[in-house]
């Protein structure tokens, strides 16, 4: 069976009803969920599946082709229906995390060309890869600066699904190196932040650049010859 990915359509769900349809080793299959598996750079999504009066701790998430298996702690729950609590902190913070990535994306490909080679999101940070010959530190501070100016532009971030045919016609929509995108997904899920940059992504994101904060890029490494890696931290949320 596919299980229903609620997510893809509404990223500030925290909690949602749905049925245990599977039951396997420490991992419960769902017919529709809130969780993010992890995948794309994302960590999988934390929280617990609530049956009645107990609560069973979710600690992973993975997609294995339509179904999405979450791993729980200790006793596991029979099938049936559920009440699923994604743990909101962590998942916002992945939020305006991957949002953020998507503003450093945008500005290194609008000014640079440079297309991704990687990325990796962490409770406290990030990293992404670009294929750039040059990182000095003028153009380190230039990125940065030109990150937070579109930051604190509040730019509408937005989510739609698209045709595979019309997605083709898209100028630069992959923006990866390798198009990670599988042939038979169709349609394409595009985030936009609207008037900066426009991509195939199947990630959870803020509606608004603002809610991101402040972005700091703290560490640059050389990764090759045409291979360069940026790590960026956010101040805290706005209130």
């Amino acid at each position: 069976m596919e299980t229903e990915l609620l997510y893809l359509k509404d990223a500030y769900l925290r909690e949602f009803d749905a049925r245990i349809v599977d039951v396997d080793d420490h991992n419960v299959v769902l017919d529709r969920t809130a969780f993010y598996p992890r995948g794309g750079g994302q960590m999988a999504d934390r929280g617990f599946l609530q049956v009645g009066a107990r609560r069973f701790p979710v600690i992973a998430v993975e997609k294995r082709g339509g179904a999405v298996y979450h791993t729980v702690e200790g006793a596991l729950p029979e099938p049936g229906p559920v009440r699923g609590i994604v743990d909101w902190d962590f998942r916002y913070q992945m939020m305006r995390t991957h949002s953020a990535l998507h503003v450093l994306c945008g500005i290194i490909f609008r000014h640079y060309g440079a297309q991704v080679t990687g990325c990796q999101m962490y409770p406290d940070r990030a990293r992404m890869d670009f294929t750039l010959s040059d990182l000095n530190p003028d153009r380190v501070r230039e990125i940065e600066r030109l990150s937070n100016e579109a930051v604190n532009a509040g730019l509408p971030v937005r989510a739609r699904f698209v045709r595979r045919s019309e997605a083709n016609l898209i100028p630069d929509l992959i923006r990866t190196k390798i198009n990670l995108v599988p042939p038979e997904i169709d349609p394409i899920r595009t985030v936009e932040i609207v008037g900066l940059d426009l991509q195939a992504d199947g990630g959870t994101h803020v509606a608004n650049t603002l809610e991101i904060g402040g972005i700091a890029i703290t560490k640059t490494e050389n990764k090759g010859r045409e291979n360069r890696r940026l790590e960026i931290r956010l101040s805290p949320a706005p209130e």
